[in-house]
C-alpha cells in the first residue's frame, strides 16, 4: 500500500465497526460486492447500576438532580433528588437530604432519605438519619440509627376528625348506656 502523505500514523481513538463479520484473528475481508461496515467512536463503558456516576475523587457542595439512574461514590454535601434509582457505594460519603425513587446504601449517610418504591441499606452502610418509603431492607451488619416510616406509595392520605370536647362526652355517655 503506498502513502499519499507524508504524516505517519495518527493514533485514534478506538472505534466499533458496527455490522462487520469477524473472526478469531480480526476482521474478515469483505468481497467487492459487500458495503462497507459503520463505525462509530466507542462510548464509555456503562456502569450497571447507572447512567450518572460520581467516582470516588469527586466532590460536591450543593443541590444534585438526576433524570436516570446515578451511583455515587464519592463525596456529597447538600441535597440529591433522583427521578430513578440511586446507589450510593461503600466509598461514598454523602450528608444530604435524599428523596429518589429507590435508594441503595453501601457507603455512609448522614441525612433524611425518602424513596417512593425502596430504600435498601447493605451491610457496610453506615445510615445517620430518618427514612421513609413502602419497602424497606436493612442487611445484617448495617448500622442504622433514626426513625423509619413504611408508608406505601399509594395510600391515601389519612383524614383525622376531632369533636369539641362536648360532642365526645356525649358520645362517651350514650355508649354507656347501651
Amino acid at each position: 500500500m503506498a502513502l499519499f502523505g507524508k504524516e505517519t500514523d495518527k493514533v485514534n481513538k478506538p472505534e466499533q465497526v458496527i455490522g462487520a463479520p469477524t473472526r478469531p484473528g480480526g476482521p474478515v475481508e469483505m468481497g467487492n460486492n459487500e458495503r462497507a461496515p459503520v463505525t462509530r467512536p466507542l462510548a464509555p463503558a456503562a456502569s450497571p447500576e447507572g447512567r450518572a456516576y460520581l467516582d470516588k475523587g469527586s466532590k460536591i457542595n450543593g443541590k444534585i438532580s438526576f433524570d436516570g439512574p446515578a451511583r455515587i461514590d464519592g463525596q456529597v454535601d447538600g441535597e440529591i433528588n433522583a427521578k430513578d434509582n440511586l446507589t450510593i457505594g461503600e466509598t461514598a460519603v454523602v450528608t444530604a437530604q435524599i428523596k429518589a425513587a429507590s435508594v441503595t446504601v453501601a457507603g455512609k449517610v448522614s441525612g433524611d432519605i425518602s424513596a417512593s418504591q425502596r430504600i435498601e441499606i447493605r451491610p457496610a452502610a453506615r445510615v445517620l438519619g430518618n427514612l421513609a418509603a413502602p419497602v424497606l431492607v436493612i442487611h445484617e451488619g448495617a448500622l442504622f440509627e433514626g426513625h423509619c416510616a413504611m408508608q406505601p406509595e399509594s395510600a391515601p392520605d389519612s383524614k383525622v376528625t376531632v369533636f369539641p370536647k362536648e360532642e365526645r362526652l356525649a358520645q362517651a355517655a350514650v355508649h354507656k348506656q347501651a
